[in-house]
């Protein structure tokens, strides 16, 4: 038999790999890589967990596709619990609210009347479903996108109406000037932007508010209980923090 190298009996295609490291180094290089990417995705996961819950949320209001920002707003708009029908009471024919505003705005009336300003209630509580059939009946009536008719409606749910504290005021003298900006120029507005804290009531969207919603000189809130105070409590803030810069 002819004398042969002892490697000629390995295939040529195993002769050129490299001896592997011995198995127990295998072992805890693979566990070291397993720990790195365990513990990296834990991190990346905590990093972004709250923007995959928001994406994994549905929408909170059917027909917007619109999810919370980390503040809990809405297109702008904080989220408001409709008032118990126990505590509305009747201000005018087909007008409630919260028995708490009701009695400021009464007074607020008798004050501006003895003054010769006619402050009339446009609008004052709405149910959720009132303000989903205005939400999105307007909307399609006049071909609105959700973030076009979040501008100047809240959504059903986000509405400061649906708390019974806020109210539409209009002057009865200029009645043309009702739920418009031309409402600025009348003497009802005056009269409310020189009375109307004493009576707890504040302008809600005042030009340029940090919650993008449009200039609405008719629309106050009423803020003169510990209720009415804690809920409106994200709506001064972010209006708080716009007035010293840091919004």
């Amino acid at each position: 038999m002819s004398a042969r190298h002892q490697g000629d009996d390995i295939p040529v295609a195993q002769r050129s790999l490299r001896p592997g490291p011995p198995r127990g180094r295998s072992l805890r290089a693979v566990l070291g890589t397993v720990m790195v990417l365990v513990v990296g995705g834990g991190a990346l996961g905590f990093r972004f967990r709250e923007p995959l819950v928001q994406l994994l949320t549905p929408p909170p209001v059917p027909g917007i596709d619109a999810r919370l920002g980390s503040d809990g707003r809405l297109l702008g708009h904080f989220p408001y619990a409709e008032a118990p029908t126990d505590q509305l009471t009747n201000v005018s024919p087909g007008l409630m609210l919260h028995t708490e505003a009701a009695v400021e705005l009464l007074a607020m009336q008798r004050e501006a009347a003895a003054d010769g300003v006619d402050l009339r209630l446009l609008s004052g509580f709405r149910s959720v479903d009132l303000q989903q059939q205005i939400f999105f009946g307007v909307k399609s009536e006049r071909n609105q996108s959700a973030e076009e008719r979040a501008q100047v409606s809240a959504p059903p749910g986000f509405s400061e109406h649906s708390t019974g504290y806020a109210v539409d005021l209009g002057d009865g003298g200029r009645p043309a000037a009702n739920l418009s900006v031309d409402f600025e120029r009348t003497p009802a507005f005056r009269w409310l932007q020189e009375n109307a804290n004493r009576y707890h009531f504040k302008l809600s969207f005042p030009r340029g508010n940090a919650q993008g919603v449009t200039y609405e000189p008719w629309h106050w809130r009423f803020e003169g209980s510990a209720e009415a105070l804690r809920m409106f409590e994200p709506a001064r803030q972010l209006q708080g923090s716009e007035r010293s810069g840091l919004g």
